[in-house]
């Protein structure tokens, strides 16, 4: 049997293809498992971009990908950091632009993006035992929008990319906006703040 052909088809003419969508991100509560708001590797993966695109190929990109955040890239596996669609969008753009005396076109995608350097990270292991709330708090008071999940590789030790846990995205599977915070650590200083 290792020999036998496969049926396949060609698609008649005219007819197009629909690309799969992401389903939708469950809905969160602050005591669901940390690991259900964060973005698995294999879905960060195919969302790359390389630090010299201009920002109008990075949205287009991001829009293509169905991506809220991307990975930046100059070669794989090497990642230089992470730019979010709020990263386009925000003030950080505007400031350069006027600093640097630039047109917005002129602008690249090194120049927004979160460097790895700057990023903060969790260990898979300890996301594992997490809650959501921990997440909200560690969030808040590391002050950034976006935490790595990584984890050593058994033969070196390497650290490796495993996720991405995203504020916009735990603000999303929650259904509400979170506020700036002053640093909580508990599950009743969270509620309390988001009452």
């Amino acid at each position: 049997m290792a020999d036998s052909i496969l049926p396949t088809r060609s698609p008649p003419d005219g007819e197009t293809l629909e690309l799969l969508r992401r389903p939708p991100l469950p809905r969160v509560h602050l005591d669901s498992p940390a690991e259900q708001v964060m973005t698995r590797m294999a879905d960060l993966a195919a969302a790359t971009v390389m630090p010299h695109e201009d920002l109008e190929q990075a949205k287009q990109r991001m829009a293509q990908q169905d991506a809220q955040v991307v990975l930046v890239a100059a070669q794989m596996p090497q990642v230089l950091g992470v730019l979010a669609i709020e990263d386009l969008h925000g003030e950080k753009p505007l400031r350069l632009v006027s600093a640097r005396r630039l047109a917005y076109k002129d602008l690249r995608v090194a120049d927004l993006m979160h460097p790895v350097s700057q990023l903060d990270s969790i260990d898979l292991r300890t996301l594992r035992h997490a809650r959501v709330a921990q997440i909200v708090a560690t969030l808040n008071r590391s002050g950034r929008p976006h935490l790595l999940v990584v984890e050593p590789r058994s033969d070196s030790g390497i650290l490796q990319l495993r996720g991405l846990l995203s504020k916009t995205q735990v603000e999303r599977q929650l259904g509400i906006r979170l506020p700036a915070m002053a640093i909580a650590g508990t599950f009743a200083e969270i509620g309390q703040a988001l009452i």
